[in-house]
């Protein structure tokens, strides 16, 4: 019922989720993403858990070493701990662009996913491999014009869309981008609208005027803050070549991690697949 992508920008360090689909609300549950951390969408039979269960989890092994990708090692363990992954479709990018995603072998109609350097995008109820190979077409083409993050997330929706994007019509349409702080650059919602896309892309026009521009250069930064006098510990920076503002990690020891290991390989979830292939049943 659903496309997205999930994509990481390597100039500014922006994470972000474009989404479209024939349901209302799309935006309330698929797209997740923390600035210097990464972002996740969970679609099809959705788990909004697995949104804020994969950025914590991302956060957790940020800076650590892994035998595989951060990011696959985070979706393996979201997928090894789910009950419903057969019917689930997830997918997700980490702050160093490492992408990873999964199509679960009983999502609807025709569903699946593609990785690229620094996105993914994934979508279930298609009418076939084409939006999603016109969604990493146009991303790519965006990013060597070298348009701005959330336009190219936009083009990518768009382009999804031409393309014949969910077979059983429109409704709602989300994008959702960080940058530095713990509020977001973008939060644009959709939510019920005969034509979404159309109304997302009046709603990210608006972002260049003046009278939004002025208000967000009003905004408080949390790098510009005075030191904290309550007894409550400060925020502090994520370690990493775009600095962004977020809580620390707490310490394996000090949480539950469900499946998860920071020192440990997680074991690969049990079925992996990728477009073009077909709607598939595997017995």
């Amino acid at each position: 019922m659903t496309y997205s992508i999930v994509a990481w920008d390597p100039s500014t360090g922006m994470t972000g989720v474009a989404v479209a689909t024939k349901h209302l609300a799309v935006g309330s549950l698929v797209p997740h993403a923390r600035a210097g951390v990464g972002a996740v969408a969970t679609q099809s039979s959705t788990n909004p858990l697995l949104g804020p269960w994969g950025l914590d989890r991302l956060t957790l092994l940020r800076g650590t070493s892994q035998p595989v990708s951060v990011a696959q090692t985070v979706l393996d363990s979201l997928m090894q701990d789910d009950p419903g992954r057969d019917h689930r479709q997830v997918h997700l990018v980490d702050a160093d662009g490492r992408a990873a995603a999964w199509t679960g072998a009983h999502c609807g109609g025709w569903a699946g996913h593609h990785t690229g350097e620094g996105y993914s995008v994934a979508g279930n109820f298609l009418t076939g491999p084409e939006p999603l190979q016109a969604m990493a077409a146009a991303y790519e083409a965006a990013l060597a014009a070298d348009l701005p993050f959330s336009e190219r997330l936009m083009r990518a929706l768009e382009a999804g869309e031409a393309a014949g994007g969910d077979h059983r019509g429109r409704q709602s349409a989300a994008l959702y981008v960080m940058h530095q702080e713990l509020y977001p650059l973008h939060d644009f919602r959709v939510d019920h609208h005969p034509d979404p896309l159309v109304a997302l892309r009046e709603i990210l026009a608006e972002t260049t005027q003046h009278y939004y521009t002025s208000f967000r250069d009003t905004l408080p930064v949390l790098a510009s803050l005075p030191a904290p006098t309550s007894a409550f510990p400060p925020l502090v920076a994520v370690p990493s070549s775009h600095t962004a503002a977020v809580p620390p990690a707490p310490a394996p020891a000090e949480r539950e991690t469900a499946g998860l290991s920071a020192v440990e390989p997680i074991r690969p979830a049990r079925r992996r697949w990728s477009w073009p292939g077909l709607r598939r049943r595997v017995a």
